[in-house]
């Protein structure tokens, strides 16, 4: 897995150059754990993104990575990563979608110099369903890649608080 040997940066212009770590990071967990291959996606209707599974970031990095699809795209992850048939995956969906959430944000900070051991992650939390709002208090407009998993769209942001 590539990384970079950038320092950690503390304005919006260093993580701004962090949307490619973010990419790269994401595009690995899918290759190795699904078989698959993300494609980069112009937009995406967040209207039907009704899976959101998030991880957040503590210590030297504070913040909230999240990965949102909608729900056939979760079953199709869970069944890619479990090896099962799609008609036999259950209640593991928001289990599967948050250890991918997990692997990504690992993934993520292991790319920065001096933030693997200088970061914790926390379990992830998935939220199903499209009826909420997110208020954050981040500091920095969120870093996001939105991306094509199996011609269906997902995006992969990062909410960073200083």
């Amino acid at each position: 897995m590539k990384s970079v040997s950038e320092p950690l940066g503390t304005d919006a212009a260093s993580h701004t150059n962090w949307v490619p770590l973010l990419d790269t990071a994401a595009k690995e967990v899918f290759e190795l754990m699904m078989g698959c291959q993300l494609t980069p996606s112009p937009s995406t209707d967040d209207a039907n993104l009704d899976v959101t599974s998030m991880v957040g970031l503590a210590g030297q990095l504070c913040g909230v990575l999240s990965v949102r699809c909608d729900g056939k795209a979760a079953a199709l992850m869970t069944s890619k990563m479990l090896g099962v048939p799609l008609y036999k995956v259950g209640p593991e969906v928001s289990d599967a979608v948050g250890e991918i959430c997990n692997m990504v944000a690992g993934n993520f900070k292991n790319k920065i110099v001096g933030l693997a051991e200088g970061c914790m992650l926390s379990p992830p939390t998935v939220i199903t369903g499209s009826d909420y709002n997110l208020h954050s208090l981040s500091d920095f407009p969120a870093l996001e890649v939105r991306m094509l998993f199996e011609s269906m769209p997902i995006v992969i942001s990062l909410e960073i608080h200083t």
